[in-house]
């Protein structure tokens, strides 16, 4: 789970890492008369992406004129398919330097790569690599700490120290949250050492949502914020928007499996709308969970056509069939053509389900890609 800017300080600022003093405005709501600061100010559209400087969504205010109007120009606006609907007002940062700290899991490894530079800041992808210091720990509060330590002692005076001590903390947040990254950028540096969290990017794993409770809380909060983790949650299955313009619906099981099926489609020039590994076995004889993804897809704006894609060990794909043909008669809003792709056990059972529903069943992925192509060119 990505979590927005304003959220990610938030949580830093409880676990003792300084923040800029700052607010959340969202759309609808006033700017608050008395704000956590007298200014000047940054305002800070709050959306998962980075690049939001670029974007044209991160603006300084030196009077309140200038900030109010920031503030209504920044909601409201798309970027990339998101849309803000809230802003970060914060103080702004003047007289420091800014570096570049961050933690993330290497799944190569199975460590975590510390990383760190004396220069960071909206063009930290122009920084020469020889400037940039990298490298692996061990999953474990010792190794991480001594890796810190490390990294850190390669830089001189006033950012050695900043590092050190912005390192050493962070990476007990990494690891009490059980985060797959952590990064802050710009970490601003006074000269007397101080440092400040400038932006916090912060991503959790949604496995772990159940063992934290703070996380947890935070998602049941603002369910709105983060919706794929809310119906994680709820449901217990991973369901995500990947193109809020795709036209293609997927129903598919196996997170691997599913990321290919979105690989293949876009390499043929297709836009799959969602990523979707629904878990067949808990479905227990219920088409609750068919039922609550054809609402979800059927949302789409832009849905033509559904794709399935089960390749069935364990499951029977009968049964899935038959749970399939009772969820759509109970969603009939969902209008869409059905393309489906079976393979494994229970397969002729699930070929007599389909065809009395008039569902076209291939057993071969490139039939299948290749029907849906057909059913949209000729729409």
């Amino acid at each position: 789970m990505y979590i927005i800017e304003h959220d990610a300080k938030e949580l830093l600022a409880l676990r003792g890492v300084p923040v800029p003093a700052g607010c959340l405005v969202e759309a609808g709501t006033a700017i608050p008369a008395q704000l956590p600061s007298a200014g000047p100010w940054v305002v800070k559209g709050q959306i998962t992406m980075g690049g939001r400087g670029k974007a044209g969504i991160i603006r300084k205010a030196a009077a309140s004129e200038e900030l109010e109007r920031h503030v209504r120009s920044i909601l409201g606006t798309t970027v990339r398919g998101r849309t803000v609907s809230a802003v970060r007002i914060e103080q702004q940062i003047r007289g420091a330097a800014e570096l570049y700290l961050s933690l993330l899991l290497d799944a190569a490894s199975g460590g975590v790569r510390v990383i760190m530079s004396d220069r960071g800041g909206v063009e930290i992808e122009a920084v020469p690599a020889n400037e940039i210091k990298s490298e692996v720990a061990p999953l474990n509060a010792d190794a991480l700490a001594a890796c810190v330590l490390r990294l850190a002692g390669s830089f001189q005076n006033v950012a050695a120290h900043a590092l050190r001590n912005a390192g050493q903390r962070l990476a007990r947040i990494f690891l009490e949250f059980e985060m797959q990254l952590i990064e802050i950028n710009p970490l601003f540096v006074y000269p007397d050492g101080s440092w400040v969290a400038g932006d916090a990017k912060l991503v959790s794993d949604d496995n772990a949502l159940p063992r934290q409770a703070e996380l947890h809380a935070l998602v049941e909060s603002r369910a709105g914020v983060y919706p794929e983790a809310a119906l994680k949650l709820a449901h217990g299955f991973d369901y995500v928007v990947v193109d809020p313009d795709g036209d293609i619906g997927l129903l598919t099981t196996g997170a691997g499996l599913s990321m290919m099926l979105i690989d293949e489609l876009r390499a043929v020039g297709l836009k799959p709308y969602n990523f979707l590994d629904v878990r067949t076995g808990g479905f227990r004889g219920d088409p609750a969970r068919l039922v609550n993804v054809l609402k979800w897809i059927s949302a789409g704006r832009h849905i033509r056509i559904m794709l399935i894609n089960i390749f069935a060990g364990i499951t029977d794909l009968g049964e899935f069939s038959r749970l399939l043909v009772t969820a759509l008669q109970q969603v009939p809003e969902f209008k869409v053509p059905v393309v489906a792709r079976l393979a494994g056990n229970g397969l002729s059972d699930a070929r007599r389900a389909f065809e009395q529903a008039g569902i076209k069943l291939y057993t071969e992925l490139d039939e299948a890609i290749a029907e849906v192509q057909r059913q949209l060119g000729a729409a």
